[in-house]
């Protein structure tokens, strides 16, 4: 008999005879469904229309009518939207569709649900049909979700994606839809949609819009709520741009003008980076609120955010959330108007494919950072410690040694948001914003140093994005149309300069964009502002770079970095610290306990922790003192990071 390992070499290649018997029988499956028919870039006959009752805020729910005319008798499909653009991932909410009646002619009609395509539902339309009506309900979380709906008592999110279904076989583009919204008395709302005319009446106020199609609704979310305030962030320019600010309560609403000038300095610096503009008119969909939570998503005509209460009313501590809208801006750019190809699909059935989302998500998260600066919604000191905490985590991550940054632009679809993965340094997250920003620092900075300061990745922008102005269809781009227009501003090894970024496996995260900027990562013992203030915000305390943990809410370890002091001691993500040295735990305590531990002869950190229902202590052997991330000027080199934040003029 050949040995275990030679046995299994010849099977790799292809030598050795199957294992199984030649009796064997493999079972026969039942057959998959037919396949529901891709989106034909053909008209869909009639107008559908939609009316959504969303006055149910109590028990947050929302009640739907539909109809949908038909051509006649025969099998029919049914599509809820799965792959949402700007969401990477199959998100169509489903899960919260409930209720479904589908009729026709007054008569209840039998409908089945794709065994394969959960999100399509198979009928049988009548003799005599001319339209089919349908009924259902979606049962709204109080917390917002990237295509799930959203209700509170105050506000609501309505994406009209997650209330309706759409005949299956043809393009989103090519089916017309009216929709309507019934709303709670008194409420405010805002949306890119055309047309709004409103009807006060018993029960709450209607609006119908302008028929549509179905890719424009689906891109174009509702906000409404009972304390809304409408600032005009482009008075007297020919593009309307305005700023929706949705609260629980009217002073959260107050916006300085100095805030408002940031703001529409973001709308300035936009435009004269990309040199166009692809909407006829432009919403930022803004709510402050604990319970509907932080959000960013991107549409062509508005752009989804969500904060906490304090966006406005404590401006400094809201610091490490005010790149959020300058990302979503830059997204009608980049992501809506020019999209990957492989991202974009005739309807929301057809699978999308994520490989380019490090120019996607990872451009624009530079784009974002650089127009906070540029706009003055961030100081240029706050978007270095940004760039400076970004580039601490990355090149504190053994993960890159088993997965490149190119395998993480299937993270949405591996792992929606990265939920309960643990040991992020080690799974990798969705390091292609951050580390794609940082690649794309390094092209500027290569660009401006090769061209004398002559160019920058803003040529690029203006020539890639900046197309067409005015319009926005998108228009789809590849990898060798990235490298061609980035050798159109300036020749160069593009496709090796990427592939290497994108495939390799360090050591380190990409730094050479900091370097060549004339800064470098240092660390001290202080944290910066910026730090000071993310932790706050979002709560926890960050020893990552000192003992290598995170301590969240409830005092649990948020992350524990692969290989680190506190990992290397056996301790686990999600552990409760109890103690320090004896001493109950808190921030202050463990903080001293590091430093102390850093003077000469000092022995080991004790931490007592409870896991898995157990008390135990470990010792954390580390010496080497508080380390948090800054950049640090390096004397004599120019300063092309300051070139790369200054305002366009």
């Amino acid at each position: 008999m050949k040995s275990l390992l030679s046995g299994l070499a010849l099977i790799g290649a292809g030598l050795c005879a199957p294992l199984l018997p030649a009796t064997f029988a493999q079972p026969v499956g039942a057959p998959l469904p037919p396949a529901i028919p891709a989106g034909r870039a053909v008209p869909y006959p009639g107008l559908l229309t939609l009316q959504v009752d969303a006055t149910d805020v109590a028990r947050h729910i929302y009640r739907v009518r539909e109809t949908i005319p038909v051509a006649g008798p025969g099998p029919m499909t049914l599509s809820l939207p799965k792959w949402i653009p700007g969401e990477h991932a199959p998100t169509g909410p489903i899960n919260l569709l409930a209720g479904l009646v589908i009729s026709a002619n007054g008569q209840r009609l039998a409908w089945v649900r794709d065994t394969v395509e959960m999100t399509a539902f198979h009928i049988v339309v009548p003799p005599g049909a001319e339209q089919i009506e349908l009924e259902l309900a979606q049962t709204a979380p109080g917390s917002g979700s990237f295509s799930g709906a959203a209700v509170t008592p105050e506000m609501l999110v309505l994406k009209w994606g997650g209330v309706s279904l759409v005949p299956a076989g043809y393009a989103v583009s090519g089916i017309r839809i009216q929709p309507s919204v019934r709303l709670p008395a008194g409420w405010r709302f805002a949306s890119a949609l055309d047309g709004a005319a409103t009807t006060p009446q018993a029960g709450g106020d209607v609006t119908r819009f302008a028929p549509t199609t179905y890719e424009t609704l689906v891109d174009s979310p509702l906000y409404a709520g009972s304390h809304m305030r409408r600032y005009d962030l482009a008075p007297g320019a020919p593009v309307p741009v305005h700023l929706n600010v949705f609260a629980d309560d009217e002073a959260h609403l107050a916006a300085t003008p100095a805030q408002l000038d940031a703001h529409r300095r973001l709308v300035q610096q936009a435009t004269r980076l990309f040199g166009s503009q692809h909407y006829d008119h432009y919403d930022f969909l803004l709510t402050l609120d604990d319970e509907i939570g932080g959000v960013g998503i991107e549409h062509h005509r508005s752009s989804e955010n969500g904060t906490g209460p304090r966006y406005f009313t404590d401006w400094d501590a809201t610091a490490p959330d005010r790149d959020l809208l300058p990302h979503e801006y830059a997204h009608s750019w980049n992501g809506k108007f020019r999209r990957p190809a492989d991202l974009w699909t005739p309807d929301y059935t057809t699978p999308m494919r994520d490989s380019l989302l490090w120019v996607y998500e990872g451009q624009t998260q530079f784009w974002g950072q650089v127009l906070a600066a540029r706009s003055g919604l961030l100081t240029r000191q706050q978007v270095r410690d940004s760039i400076a905490l970004m580039a601490a985590r990355l090149d504190h991550e053994p993960g890159r040694r088993w997965r490149s940054l190119q395998d993480t632009t299937n993270g949405e679809i591996v792992n929606t948001r990265n939920a309960a993965s643990g040991y992020r340094s080690w799974t990798r997250g969705l390091d292609y914003y951050a580390e794609g920003a940082l690649i794309w620092l390094d092209a500027d900075t290569l660009i401006r140093q090769q061209t004398g300061g002559k160019k920058s990745l803003d040529d690029f922008a203006r020539a890639f994005f900046g197309i067409d102005d005015g319009s926005y269809v998108p228009v789809t781009y590849t990898f060798g149309d990235v490298v061609a227009a980035l050798n159109a501003v300036l020749p160069h090894d593009w496709a090796g300069f990427l592939r290497r970024r994108l495939d390799g496996h360090g050591p380190g995260a990409p730094l050479d964009g900091i370097a060549r900027g004339g800064w470098r990562l240092v660390y001290t013992d202080q944290p910066s502002a910026l730090a000071k203030a993310q932790e706050a915000l979002y709560k926890y305390t960050d020893f990552n770079y000192s003992i290598g943990l995170a301590v969240g809410k409830d005092d649990r370890l948020s992350d524990v970095r692969w290989d680190g002091p506190a990992f290397a001691a056996g301790l686990p993500t999600g552990a409760t610290l109890v103690a320090v040295n004896g001493v109950p735990y808190d921030a202050d305590v463990l903080q001293q306990a590091i430093r102390d531990a850093a003077a000469p002869g000092a022995g080991a950190i004790a931490l007592l922790v409870k896991a898995d229902n157990r008390y135990r202590t470990v010792s954390v052997d580390y010496h080497g003192g508080l380390r948090y991330p800054h950049l640090e000027r390096v004397p004599g080199t120019p300063d092309l990071l300051d070139a790369v934040l200054t305002p366009r003029p």
